[in-house]
């Protein structure tokens, strides 16, 4: 096996076990709730040795947050990516959410409670921040494959992404602070801007 091959391996073993920990942290919590689940049960159940965890994960909240959200990312860029080829980047962000609309409800506890906890945990908020550029790389890349004129310094994909993952994180405030509906809310924030060439070829961002 070759030194590149054995880095690959290494690499992709990583990540199985990132996530197989994750999903059993997610799993456990849904289970029985976030202050009842342990690390010991979370290693136990992703069957690694409790220093294991701790390579990998900070805390507990960590793992639940990343075995919560990340699978989240495949959904998203999933939707996005089977809208028809006709529609532009932001018409394919907002049929796709429009999409999961049903989806979202079922997982209404996970992410209140998620939400909750990014508020009130500093490494959460480190967490978050990085998960949310994690989203805005993969929607980027999405979107500059529906911009025909794209150039190679557009700042589109990365508006749009920007403007997505934005959309989002207000409509979870204002969902936790005065309820509703969050598809509603995360569709009336995604409508609400578009991104358009200006007339003189720079690019603007518009709010409606």
């Amino acid at each position: 096996m070759s030194h590149s091959e054995a880095e690959g391996l290494k690499i992709r073993k990583r990540r199985a076990t990132t996530s197989r920990i994750a999903a059993s942290a997610a799993r456990l919590a849904a289970e029985q709730g976030l202050t009842g689940t342990t690390v010991d049960q979370i290693a136990a159940d992703a069957e690694v040795a409790r220093a294991t965890f701790f390579r990998y994960y900070q805390a507990k909240e960590n793992a639940v947050a990343d075995g919560i959200a990340g699978p989240w990312l495949e959904v998203i860029t999933e939707a996005i990516a089977r809208q028809p080829a006709r529609l532009g980047a932001m018409e394919a962000i907002i049929a796709a959410f429009t999409e999961l609309t049903d989806a979202l409800p079922i997982h209404y506890d996970q992410i209140r409670e998620l939400a909750d906890l990014t508020r009130t945990s500093t490494t959460l908020t480190a967490w978050t921040l990085r998960t949310y550029h994690r989203y805005e790389k993969a929607i980027a890349g999405l979107a500059a494959d529906r911009i025909a004129d794209l150039a190679g310094d557009d700042p589109r994909p990365r508006m749009i992404a920007a403007i997505t993952m934005g959309a989002v994180r207000i409509s979870l405030d204002d969902w936790i602070r005065q309820g509703g509906s969050l598809p509603d809310l995360i569709h009336r924030a995604l409508t609400s801007v578009s991104v358009t060439p200006s007339e003189n070829a720079a690019h603007e961002v518009r709010a409606d």
